[in-house]
C-alpha cells in the first residue's frame, strides 16, 4: 500500500505541474513569448500529470484545438485511472 500512496503523491505533484504548465504556456502564447514545447507538455501528462493537464486545457482553453492534445491527454488520464484501479483491485483480491 505504501507504493500506492507514493503513486498518488506522484500523480498529485505531476498534476499540479501539468495544470501550471498549461497556464504558463497559455500566458506566454498570448504575449508572443517563449513557449513550452508540446512534447514537454505531453510528457508531463504521460508521467502522471494527465489530470492537471486536462483540467488546465479546459480551464484556460489551451491546446483544445490541437488533435494530439485532445486525444492523448484524455487517453493518458484513462490509462492512469485504469492502472490505479487495477492496482487497488489486485490488493482487494
Amino acid at each position: 500500500m505504501e507504493l500506492f500512496f507514493a503513486l498518488l503523491v506522484l500523480i498529485l505533484i505531476m498534476s499540479i505541474v501539468g495544470f501550471v504548465s498549461m497556464k504558463v504556456d497559455k500566458v506566454k502564447a498570448e504575449k508572443n513569448k517563449w513557449r513550452i514545447k508540446e512534447s514537454t507538455l505531453l510528457l508531463i501528462a504521460l508521467f502522471g500529470g494527465a489530470l492537471g493537464s486536462f483540467l488546465g486545457m479546459q480551464c484556460f482553453r489551451h491546446k483544445t484545438k490541437h488533435i494530439k492534445f485532445v486525444i492523448l491527454v484524455p487517453l493518458f488520464l484513462i490509462i492512469h485511472i485504469l492502472l490505479l484501479a487495477l492496482y487497488i483491485w489486485r490488493f482487494l483480491i
